[in-house]
């Protein structure tokens, strides 16, 4: 009876810590997990259309040493061909940076040049 009631006592202290929930993604976590996806179900693509043309590069030499040892060769099989997924887009554009960390008095759009020079004040201003 101990026995049991000291199990049960461990069980329950090292069972009940991991048994938490996690707290939900963010929005930011989800549109990198959409994001990944995204790049994932595009790489899939790409790697079956090299296939198809690794395929049908295996399928024109075959038929191609058929005919040079003279030999009758199959007729091929209808297949589809094989359609190139184009480059990678983001599903997410990507935000132009601003021109300071802070964000507070930057315009619109992304930074061509530091935000300061090493020319001193007066020297800008033309006088000394």
């Amino acid at each position: 009876m101990i026995a049991c009631a000291a199990c049960a006592v461990t069980l329950t202290a090292f069972y009940l810590p991991c048994a938490a929930k996690l707290p939900a993604p963010s929005d930011a976590t989800k549109a990198q997990a959409a994001e990944a996806a995204s790049k994932t179900a595009w790489n899939d693509k790409v790697g079956l259309y090299k296939t198809c043309l690794a395929m049908d590069r295996v399928a024109a030499t075959y038929r191609a040493d058929l005919k040079r040892e003279g030999k009758e060769a199959p007729p091929p099989n209808p297949t589809p061909a094989c359609s190139d997924p184009g480059p990678y887009t983001p599903t997410t554009p990507k935000s132009s940076k601003p021109l300071e960390a802070s964000e507070a008095h930057s315009p619109p759009g992304a930074a061509v040049s530091p935000p300061s020079t090493n020319v001193p004040a007066a020297a800008a201003q033309g006088t000394q």
